[in-house]
């Protein structure tokens, strides 16, 4: 026991020391105040990762998502029905068939380069859109379907500038639309497949030019084997480097791709 109690005495003299005098203590008031101060409430800390969606305009958020959504939808479709993509495309498939070639260049070189063109050709199309739509509706100035209707305006013009009378007559009469008495009363209903309509002969119409001078040289390098006697050798042999020859001495590419882009100034 005295064993113990000596053992215990360091600890009680520390308790000892540590209790206030009964006599001067000080009010629990007057003593500072250890409690360490309350964090800030979780809901009022901002995370600097957190991705937050709101609406563009005056439009809501669950309206903006949807309306993104369907434009991404209908990008292919805007592409090929209200931009020059498909007449471009269509020439440079003819081209590759007139020069005897299958698959060089290939289809996502082709189809890369056409991109590259009607993104070049629509820039200023673009331009007015952004101006004129995009930036009231991020500004909040107008709604959504305001913004679309406006947007519509500039690449109607566009498509009104290469369609043919011809086509605009066909799908008016198929719309069963009243005769429209100038270009400002066709609905985009009707412009837009007429519109593709006219690419499409275009584009086919500049792909038989194409393939004129090149039919020439089959027919030549054809009679020339065959009046010799050298009938198991096929002719487009001897016609595909000639024909690659002739494309790489005039600079095919930069002719070509000059006629398409002045046939649209």
């Amino acid at each position: 026991m005295l064993t113990m109690f000596v053992m215990m005495g360091p600890w009680l003299g520390v308790a000892k020391a540590h209790q206030p005098p009964s006599g001067g203590a000080e009010p629990l008031a007057s003593q500072p105040s250890t409690v360490p101060a309350m964090p800030p409430s979780p809901a009022t800390q901002t995370d600097p990762n957190e991705i937050r969606i709101t609406g563009i305009g005056k439009g809501s958020t669950s309206w903006s998502i949807v309306v993104l959504l369907t434009l991404l939808t209908l990008i292919p479709s805007l592409l090929l029905c209200m931009t020059p993509f498909a007449r471009l495309l269509i020439v440079f498939h003819f081209l590759r068939q007139a020069l005897g070639l299958q698959t060089t260049p290939t289809n996502q070189t082709l189809i890369g380069l056409a991109l590259v063109l009607t993104f070049f050709l629509m820039q200023p199309v673009g331009a007015t859109i952004y101006q004129t739509s995009v930036l009231p509706l991020q500004e909040g100035h107008i709604s959504a379907m305001d913004a679309l209707a406006r947007g519509t305006v500039p690449v109607r013009k566009f498509m009104l500038h290469f369609v043919r009378e011809k086509d605009v007559a066909l799908f008016v009469e198929l719309s069963k639309e009243p005769r429209p008495r100038n270009t400002d009363d066709l609905s985009l209903r009707v412009v837009a497949p007429a519109y593709v309509l006219s690419e499409l002969r275009m584009g086919f119409q500049i792909g038989t030019v194409l393939f004129l001078p090149f039919l020439v040289i089959d027919m030549v390098v054809a009679s020339i084997t065959t009046s010799v006697g050298m009938l198991q050798l096929p002719p487009v042999v001897i016609s595909t480097p000639l024909k690659l020859l002739l494309f790489v001495m005039v600079d095919g590419w930069n002719l070509v791709i000059g006629s398409l882009m002045r046939s649209f100034s």
